[in-house]
């Protein structure tokens, strides 16, 4: 990836707000091209740990290349008179769309295209033996011409390098997870099951985590509360269905053992469903 300078830009606007940055649209005065600019306080010594995180997420995104990996271009630190950081900045691939938990109603054959399109992005980050660590809904972004690109790799974990603490949402986040801090490629297939269950059922799974306290609830109670896809959409077909509850499965051993097995059930069902050309993932509506 080559790194930019961000240089001076005009803010266009807001794209949204995290629990410490805020995402603006920006067009970059150097070559006039829209950019989402990440912007990360740091007033104080307890704020480096977002300093960490930003170079963090500039550091994985480098070592990423794909067509639905989101790509951040450059990372630039704004210090006082002092020579403090105070501020940071990442200068992060523009898309004009919305992320899936905040679009309409997506019909089945352009959902499941979607999830291969997912499938895909997660395929080339574990070749380059990259974990997503926090996929759900609203860390995927859906462009107004089809493109689908995965958002916010803050929580990746590379292959090797334990982060020694529990992290993800605790809707989405895999039992092992929760109870060993482990993060690798099935725990991102359980994250990837959640989501799919949340598209196709407007539901969320059972959280692994207890409501007090935060502790992880046993398997059998867990498997009693999780319903099946079909009771909450029966036009989900039944391979389908299979793959989300094999992604969702509470014992890591049965889920599938690489992201590559579940691309492949999506990447055919997914021409499958295609009936006619409305039925395209470029067809939007909105």
């Amino acid at each position: 990836m080559s790194e930019l300078v961000i240089g001076s830009f005009q803010v266009l606007g807001t794209l949204g707000s995290g629990a410490h940055s805020k995402i603006l649209h920006v067009r970059r005065s150097a070559d006039s091209r829209n950019y989402a600019l990440k912007v990360v306080p740091i007033e104080g010594k307890d704020d480096l740990k977002f300093l960490e995180q930003a170079r963090h997420e500039f550091r994985v995104a480098a070592m990423l290349d794909h067509k639905n990996l989101i790509k951040v271009y450059a990372l630039e630190t704004m210090k006082d008179w002092l020579f403090r950081i105070r501020k940071v900045h990442l200068l992060i691939e523009y898309v004009n769309g919305k992320t899936l938990d905040s679009c309409p109603a997506i019909a089945l054959p352009k959902l499941v295209q979607i999830f291969k399109c997912v499938a895909d992005g997660l395929v080339h980050m574990h070749r380059r033996k990259v974990y997503h660590a926090d996929l759900k809904p609203n860390n995927i972004m859906l462009s107004r011409s089809g493109d689908v690109k995965i958002l916010d790799f803050g929580l990746a974990t590379i292959q090797g390098e334990g982060k020694g603490r529990i992290q993800g949402t605790p809707e989405y986040i895999a039992p092992e997870q929760a109870k060993h801090k482990m993060v690798n490629e099935r725990t991102d297939i359980y994250n990837f099951g959640a989501t799919m269950y949340r598209m196709l059922t407007f539901r969320l799974p059972p959280s692994v985590l207890q409501q007090e306290g935060g502790l992880p609830i046993d398997g059998k109670t867990w498997t009693r509360l999780l319903k099946p896809v079909q009771e909450f959409n029966a036009q989900a077909p039944p391979v389908l269905c299979d793959l989300v509850h094999r992604c969702l499965s509470f014992n890591a051993n049965q889920r599938p053992e690489r992201m590559s097995e579940v691309q492949s059930v999506l990447d055919k069902l997914a021409d499958e469903l295609i009936a006619s050309p409305e039925d395209r993932l470029e067809a939007l509506e909105w």
